[in-house]
């Protein structure tokens, strides 16, 4: 149910019918989905201007409802509920069959939080895709890992 994926039940604000509608078009695709195919299949729902679109993406993803995939300019459900304490969600990209998965690791954040403090850096968002094969899902191997 869209509520238990809310960061906080008690302050998150009810879905709009416009973010209603880009949420289940992503959760009935199953996968990624640029803007403008969403807005293509919501189009019989009254929905005509990318904006309308690009504004529910932009509330779902502030939510923590949604992911933006910045290598495919692609949106996907967020598949893990927002995490307690410091794990990094890590994205990998099959490149043969186009599945995303989401997982989530404390050891990426830590050592990216130990990366970012030796280099006296400060990062406004942390994005990490790995592209390649997915060795049990569609049983092609990639040509290689590529951190984008």
């Amino acid at each position: 149910m869209i509520e238990d994926l809310r960061p906080d039940k008690r302050t998150a604000r009810p879905l709009t019918r416009n973010q209603m509608l880009v949420y289940t078009a992503l959760k009935d695709n199953g996968g990624t989905m640029s803007a403008y195919a969403i807005l293509d299949e919501l189009r019989p729902e009254g929905l005509r201007a990318p904006l309308q679109v690009y504004r529910a993406l932009d509330k779902l993803c502030a939510n923590g409802l949604v992911h933006r995939i910045e290598s495919q300019n692609a949106f996907v459900l967020r598949q893990h509920p927002k995490p307690d304490g410091n794990a990094q969600p890590v994205f990998l990209l099959c490149k043969e069959c186009k599945a995303v998965r989401e997982t989530m690791d404390e050891a990426v954040a830590d050592a990216l939080s130990d990366l970012v403090e030796r280099e006296n850096f400060t990062p406004t968002r942390t994005i990490l895709e790995i592209e390649g094969g997915c060795h049990g899902g569609c049983g092609k191997r990639g040509d290689g890992l590529k951190v984008v």
